[in-house]
């Protein structure tokens, strides 16, 4: 799907066609569109690079001036999934008309830009447009990294009383997910480092703050990942134990009530022998039966609960 947007003095517009100063919004192309954007003067390695899932962050040149960055975005797959955070690639070519954005996956940050959220920014003003969405990326990670903890939150307070291993295992799906975020926050790191060192992202020098910005939130999101992940491993340690703990409670409580339960089987058992006892002929010696297991239950229960077995 290919939509070409500039904005204007209304805001932002969908346009039916290539102009100067617009920006080409590409998610997951047809070949034949790849050959529509190839034919606008883009090379067609810089238009697969960012379709492959595994493309580190990394920015390449041509000689010609055009710029290939491809960043790390994370990406919500949902709950049901394995691993439901990931992070995916985005490719930001600039060329000297126009600015293209191309990916596998439509994400919610460009869905600000495209749909007017986001206000203050010109398809015109190519590079800073970029860092722009750089920042809005690292941002992402901050959102993305605060609904993980609430998560796992979540996840802890059921742990708390279960014997299954279901909770364990949805931690680990979310501690998979901090593992991607910290390889992608990591690679963008790189990246920004990388771009700080070119010309055209420090001309001018609300350029160079903004760049500084998104280099600070980028760190930010990275110091945040990092504490969530020694929390994260900690927390599947800890609570691997409290599961195991909960079933020998269970188990200590069984045995306890079996024991509890054998007691008038063996009163019982002991008056129902075919030999001469006490009070046998008593017409109500049954209830004395009743009395005594009862007793001797609650006794047990009592000495039970006096040394918390139960």
């Amino acid at each position: 799907m290919i939509r070409i947007i500039k904005t204007t003095e209304n805001g932002v517009e969908q346009i039916p066609e290539v102009v100067n100063n617009c920006w080409i919004n590409v998610i997951d192309p047809t070949l034949n569109e790849i050959d529509q954007l190839n034919n606008l003067g883009i090379p067609r390695e810089f238009l697969t690079y960012p379709l492959d899932v595994d493309e580190l962050s990394r920015s390449e040149k041509e000689d010609d001036g055009t710029l290939l960055i491809i960043v790390r975005v994370p990406f919500y797959q949902g709950p049901k999934s394995d691993i439901p955070y990931i992070t995916l690639p985005l490719g930001i070519i600039v060329t000297g008309k126009f600015i293209v954005t191309i990916s596998r996956q439509e994400y919610a940050f460009l869905n600000d830009f495209t749909s007017g959220r986001i206000r203050g920014f010109s398809t015109g003003k190519r590079y800073r447009f970029i860092l722009r969405m750089l920042l809005s990326i690292a941002g992402s990670y901050l959102s993305n990294l605060r609904e993980i903890n609430k998560l796992t939150e979540a996840v802890e307070d059921r742990l708390q009383s279960s014997i299954k291993n279901k909770e364990v295992m949805e931690l680990l799906k979310y501690q998979k997910s901090l593992v991607y975020f910290t390889q992608g926050i990591r690679s963008n790191e790189v990246l920004m480092e990388r771009l700080q060192k070119m010309r055209l992202f420090t001309q001018y020098d609300e350029d160079e703050d903004l760049l500084a910005d998104v280099i600070t939130e980028n760190q930010q999101a990275f110091s945040m990942t990092e504490i969530s992940t020694n929390i994260m491993s900690s927390m599947v340690e800890a609570f691997a134990t409290i599961v195991s703990n909960n079933v020998n409670d269970v188990m200590k409580f069984l045995a306890s009530m079996t024991i509890v339960l054998s007691i008038p089987s063996i009163v019982v058992g002991f008056f129902g022998m075919n030999v001469t006892l006490p009070y046998s002929d008593h017409p109500y010696a049954y209830i004395g039966v009743i009395l005594l297991f009862v007793i001797l239950m609650a006794l047990v229960v009592y000495a039970f609960l006096k040394r918390d077995w139960f």
